[in-house]
């Protein structure tokens, strides 16, 4: 009776994996710490993968450990998520750069970003603001245009990194202001940002996140936001459509995605983890106070806006063109 019960919780264990139950794919995931490979440190990337990451390690019970990985626009972080294997126990913290610019901007491209990754879910979206170093005379972005068309090539403006959103809405500004200024890349936000403030370099489209709060201890100057409306964190800051440029909407988002191959059961425990935390009181207040609006999309709906998007500059980089520093 005993050999014929195991061979019926034998048989009975056996049809159920073949249902595919995610539970006994995966019995004890998550059973160590997780890491979450940021490419940008410092800025509003990091602040967004530190805040929703606390949170999603409190509720999976393992903490996620953040890894800078800066460099490439975003190619090595891609290529250390690619090495580790296809186990939800390495996350890629994702933007507008690495999953919807880079393809069309850098020749050599590292990775695939269609093929290589699977998106999670998207974290948050924030517009940019154009920023200027205090001690540039100009309080408007007609007297930006006005110095810039007086002295064309002697304004640099600073970009987080080659494929950036930022890189892109300077590069754009150039075309539609018939302006020549010269682009810096940077590794990231926070070193463009401090050469801003030293006035090494003079203007960059910055995180509304990053910048606005500099713009209001009057560190920077904000000149214009690059969303379709005023902000309501921000209402002090005019649109970039009330300066002269109407129809301007650009802006960086985030997102989580990771190695292709992930079994989908971990996916989906992600995105649902991942949404309970951008779902807090606590969290959704500080975004809000960082000029952000929370996500929370399910991986489908995310790899449909990361097609739409990658189609749209796309577009932008070959019209203008774009051309990779």
């Amino acid at each position: 009776m005993i050999n014929a019960n195991r061979r019926l919780l034998s048989a009975l264990l056996g049809s159920l994996s073949l249902a595919g139950l995610p539970v006994l794919a995966q019995p004890t995931w998550p059973g160590k710490p997780i890491r979450l490979v940021i490419p940008f440190p410092g800025g509003f990337t990091d602040n967004l993968g530190r805040l929703v990451g606390q949170k999603m390690g409190e509720s999976l019970g393992q903490p996620l450990v953040i890894e800078q990985r800066p460099g490439g626009s975003g190619q090595i972080a891609a290529s250390e998520v690619l090495r580790s294997p296809a186990d939800g126990y390495t996350l890629f913290m994702i933007h507008i750069g690495t999953h919807a610019i880079n393809q069309h901007l850098l020749p050599k491209l590292s990775y695939d970003a269609t093929k290589d990754f699977i998106p999670v879910t998207e974290l948050a979206r924030v517009p940019n603001l154009l920023v200027a170093t205090p001690t540039l005379p100009v309080r408007s972005v007609q007297d930006l245009v006005a110095l810039a068309k007086a002295k064309p090539g002697s304004l640099f403006y600073a970009s987080p990194g080659n494929g950036s959103s930022g890189h892109l809405a300077g590069e754009l500004f150039k075309s539609l202001a018939g302006v020549d200024i010269v682009h810096v890349p940077y590794k990231g936000a926070s070193e463009s940002l401090q050469d801003l403030l030293t006035g090494r370099v003079h203007i960059m489209f910055d995180s509304l996140a990053q910048g606005g709060p500099q713009a209001r201890a009057a560190k920077v100057q904000g000149l214009a936001v690059t969303s379709t409306q005023r902000h309501s964190s921000f209402p002090e800051f005019p649109t970039m459509a009330e300066s002269g440029f109407p129809g301007w909407n650009t802006g960086p988002w985030f997102g989580l995605a990771v190695k292709s191959g992930t079994p989908d059961e971990i996916v989906r425990r992600l995105q649902i983890e991942a949404a309970r935390a951008l779902a807090t009181p606590s969290v959704r207040e500080r975004l809000a106070a960082l000029g952000a609006t929370p996500g929370g999309s399910t991986p489908e709906e995310f790899a449909g806006f990361i097609k739409n998007e990658s189609e749209r500059w796309g577009k932008l980089v070959r019209e203008v063109p774009i051309k990779p520093e």
